[in-house]
């Protein structure tokens, strides 16, 4: 990954997070990473940590092999007629974070020749702590494994089929809101038994890493988690019976339904 130079199309929040999550994670060094944006002075944080700015998509193009899309989706049609000239067959890897535009879409202008993925991040991209899903339909395995590594280093990364994307989006986009909306409602829980809300705040947001790291590193099912700590006639068990009694892992399936239902019916112009 040392020798490869990425171009990101659109210094935005997600465009901004990611160079700075490549160049922090020492995957492609600074001086490799090229982001792009129309008023530069919004991205000059970039520039102190040696990451090269400019306002020219063909030139940044031209001199990257890997090219990361992460503009409005309402721009993105325009942007690649922009730089289709300057694009590739067996060059260049052309990666969109754009919501809602397909391979199909993006290879009517570009070509099929040239190599794409799809990739669905989360915000806590700007941390390295993103869950991002990725989809291609004639990157070749070694590029595939380009991206992966790519992502990998902003948290971590999985390979679906193209028709998950919606589905993606909604569980790991969307279900950053559902995790801080516990996380706030713990918090309330909290403070109503006692805590202020600072430390009601931390105890809650603490606990929760805590439990998705459990599962992210020893790889159980949540519930043989749940059984270490739900003790015969326990206030853990009272507690999960009541919020069930409530209906909450219904609310949160129906709430996910909901949002892909949503999602399906909205369609991005291009």
């Amino acid at each position: 990954m040392k020798s490869h130079k990425i171009a990101i199309i659109g210094g935005g929040n997600l465009g901004a997070s990611i160079a700075e999550g490549i160049a922090k994670s020492g995957l492609i060094s600074p001086e490799k990473i090229t982001v792009t944006r129309r008023k530069l002075d919004k991205i000059t944080h970039l520039k102190d940590i040696g990451i090269k700015t400019n306002n020219n998509n063909r030139l940044a193009v031209e001199s990257a092999d890997i090219i990361v899309l992460a503009v409005k989706p309402k721009q993105l049609k325009d942007v690649l007629y922009e730089i289709q000239p300057k694009l590739k067959s067996g060059k260049h890897i052309l990666i969109s974070v754009v919501t809602g535009v397909s391979l199909a879409d993006m290879g009517s202008v570009v070509g099929e020749n040239i190599s794409l993925v799809r990739a669905m991040p989360n915000t806590a991209i700007a941390i390295q702590e993103s869950m991002t899903c990725i989809a291609t339909n004639n990157a070749s395995i070694e590029q595939q494994a380009i991206v992966l590594s790519i992502f990998n280093s902003l948290g971590k990364a999985v390979v679906i089929d193209e028709n998950l994307m919606a589905a993606a989006t909604v569980l790991g986009a969307c279900g950053i809101a559902y995790s801080l909306r516990f996380i706030r409602a713990a918090s309330q829980g909290g403070i109503e038994i006692g805590f202020n809300a600072e430390i009601a705040q931390l105890i809650a947001a603490q606990t929760v890493k805590g439990a998705a790291s459990l599962l992210l590193e020893r790889g159980q099912h949540p519930e043989r988690e749940i059984d270490k700590v739900t003790t015969p006639q326990g206030c853990t068990i009272a507690g999960l019976n009541e919020m069930e009694h409530q209906g909450f892992s219904s609310a949160l399936i129906k709430g996910i339904g909901t949002s892909f239902s949503k999602i399906d019916k909205i369609s991005e112009d291009f």
